[in-house]
């Protein structure tokens, strides 16, 4: 299985709105970075009674073209995917500009209780005010005048993350679980890689024709394309066995060797994806550490 085609050629549209599918709108964040790549994603879906989906940070000039794009009509439903601050904090501001239901998997919460004396790197990057109108799990359905949206469980990048599938046009609104530009943190306790793994098992049992994510282009053919993200995934696995093997004992080692290609920025997200990996295998006892796994722990083959 070949590495995923990681495509970052996308035109982000700043003040926007993009057609994608009839009916379907994009509307780019202004809030580029690394991790955020040229920004997060909105859509807007529907004619006559909208939907928005992954409202994104709280920015003022996002909500103007926002609203601009709504143009008056009224919106019943605001879908939000995962509570990361590029994601879920304009929901109330858009919520009091149009009376829509908030919906989402949950508020915010991790994939496991933290260990004694860690510290979540990423608490600063949570939303942990958000709490949803309507807490929808996995299979559940909304519909709206052209529109019909199934909420899909996909953990992972974080406990609550979901993606949402628009069966009327047989789409899937990824957010952070599946991408085009990249693959996406899993950073402990926020996330696990176990749960994402098994997320993308689960789509890879159904037929969507395109992904729309929550940052960069869609994914043009997302059956073939996960199965490359999940292979991807495993490769990056046998990354690491193979530098526990040939002596490297820290996760600093690792990194300076498996991403010795990646950005120096994203090397701290990078440390946070081979710990997510080194819980998976510490927990199915390819590897044992010197205690609970953790990014200055000490790690050998099991």
């Amino acid at each position: 299985m070949e590495d995923p085609k990681f495509d970052r050629s996308f035109d982000a549209a700043h003040g926007q709105a993009v057609p994608v599918e009839e009916d379907v709108l994009r509307v780019t964040a202004p809030n580029s970075g690394p991790l955020t790549f040229t920004g997060t994603n909105s859509y807007i879906v529907g004619n006559e009674t909208l939907a928005v989906i992954d409202p994104g940070p709280d920015d003022d000039s996002h909500l103007h073209t926002l609203l601009t794009a709504i143009g008056g009509r009224p919106v019943s439903h605001i879908f939000v995917s995962h509570t990361h601050k590029d994601h879920s904090p304009l929901a109330q501001r858009l919520k009091a500009e149009t009376g829509a239901l908030i919906v989402a998997e949950g508020p915010h919460r991790a994939a496991r209780p933290l260990h004694d004396g860690e510290i979540n790197p990423l608490a600063e990057s949570s939303d942990m005010d958000f709490v949803p109108d309507v807490i929808a799990g996995h299979g559940a359905v909304v519909s709206g005048d052209c529109w019909e949206i199934e909420v899909l469980h996909t953990p992972g990048h974080t406990a609550n993350h979901a993606s949402f599938a628009e069966t009327r046009r047989n789409i899937l609104f990824s957010a952070d679980h599946v991408m085009a530009w990249a693959t996406t943190v899993i950073a402990p306790p926020d996330g696990a890689m176990s749960d994402f793994m098994a997320s993308l098992d689960m789509l890879l049992t159904r037929d969507e024709r395109i992904y729309y994510p929550g940052h960069g282009g869609p994914v043009m053919e997302p059956r073939k394309f996960t199965r490359a993200l999940k292979a991807h995934r495993r490769m990056r696995e046998s990354a690491i066995l193979s530098r526990i093997e040939k002596g490297d004992r820290t996760i600093a080692e690792m990194v300076a060797v498996i991403y010795r290609e990646t950005d120096k920025r994203l090397h701290g997200a990078a440390a946070l994806s081979v710990l997510a990996h080194l819980e998976d295998l510490v927990e199915r006892g390819a590897v044992v550490t010197d205690g609970p796994p953790a990014l200055k722990g000490i790690y050998e083959r099991g």
